[in-house]
């Protein structure tokens, strides 16, 4: 490439993608940091952690390119971000399927989150068996020149769904879409074998710790050491003696 000014749109263009790309992986970091924080709340002020894992990820430039030749998008940032909602993504690991809806309840309320969008294919699931509640939110993300608000993709699943969305997404990266009937009918049956399992982990746990998991006394809470809490009483019984006017303390 001998022409200036090509080579010049060339380092602009490389220079945008970049900054593109780095916008998208804050926007990541952001709401990890959010569904940290939950994590940590939960393990200190309720009886469990909803939460057992999470993952993220940001697509690579060649599958942006990608899907944006598949649906004929027009080749600029600002058409990308309004057409492609899952350039960020993260990925939540719930233990049971009511716990799906507390975290995104708890996550969708705080007021720098926007949500765009909220598929919900626990209710309504895909007809290849697919389960998982998908929310498609914006956040912002505070740069040098200003915030830029950033859309994230938010799936949210109980470990079953997503052992089961896992073998499938193989199975069809493998036959490239093409997946054998045979292979089509086993995985519909596995999606309600999953199903089943999820449903009965529900009824196991509701039996052993009741319906009420949100109670604010907490492992460390129940474990405190008792001999710490009459220290700290007696401190607080001498302070309180110390601030007594005399004649109080005379009666006393």
């Amino acid at each position: 490439m001998n022409n200036p000014e090509l080579q010049n749109m060339a380092r602009t263009f490389h220079h945008q993608f970049q900054r593109f790309m780095m916008e998208h992986q804050f926007a990541v970091d952001e709401i990890l940091t959010k569904v940290s924080i939950l994590r940590e709340e939960f393990l200190y002020l309720h009886k469990y952690n909803p939460i057992e894992h999470v993952t993220s990820r940001v697509k690579s430039p060649e599958s942006i390119m990608r899907k944006v030749a598949q649906r004929h998008i027009t080749p600029t940032f600002e058409a990308i971000r309004e057409n492609i909602s899952d350039i960020a993504g993260v990925r939540i690991t719930c233990s049971f399927v009511k716990d799906i809806y507390k975290v995104l309840n708890t996550l969708t309320s705080q007021s720098d989150l926007e949500v765009i969008q909220i598929k919900d294919y626990l209710k309504n699931p895909k007809p290849n068996g697919y389960k998982s509640l998908h929310a498609i939110v914006k956040v912002p993300v505070f740069l040098s020149e200003g915030p830029v608000d950033i859309t994230v993709e938010i799936q949210i699943r109980t470990i079953a769904q997503d052992f089961w969305a896992t073998l499938e997404h193989k199975i069809f990266y493998k036959y490239e879409g093409a997946v054998p009937e045979h292979l089509v009918e086993e995985l519909a049956e596995a999606a309600r074998v999953a199903e089943s399992l999820d449903m009965k982990m529900q009824r196991l746990h509701t039996e052993v710790h009741g319906h009420d998991v949100n109670s604010t006394e907490s492992e460390n809470e129940r474990g405190f050491d008792d001999s710490v809490l009459q220290e700290l009483l007696m401190i607080a019984q001498q302070g309180a003696t110390a601030e007594q006017p005399e004649s109080q303390k005379k009666r006393n």
